[in-house]
């Protein structure tokens, strides 16, 4: 089995509709075993910034991940459509057991 980690900026949009809903919406219907969205609060990324939206007065968005684990070739398929999509953020899988 793959777990999928998908990480993307909160307040990034896809058209009008907030683009963590829209890949939960594309998860669902590609039919992935499950999803769960996780909103962080605090990150960076490769500019090595602190992005703390949780400060009164912050322009930081808040960092999400959304993370689904399926069948290896499952996982592959969903994130090979996705990307015809969606090409920002930053997708890793890692190898998972199911207990």
């Amino acid at each position: 089995m793959l777990q999928a980690q998908i990480y993307i900026d909160k307040d990034e949009l896809r058209g009008m509709q907030p683009l963590y809903q829209f890949i939960m919406h594309f998860l669902l219907e590609q039919n992935a075993a499950g999803a769960t969205a996780f909103r962080g609060q605090w990150g960076f990324g490769a500019g090595h910034r602190l992005k703390r939206p949780d400060r009164i007065f912050s322009f930081d968005e808040p960092p999400m991940l959304i993370t689904f684990i399926d069948e290896d070739e499952k996982v592959k398929q969903i994130i090979t459509e996705l990307r015809k999509h969606y090409k920002g953020g930053l997708i890793v899988t890692n190898k998972v057991e199911q207990w």
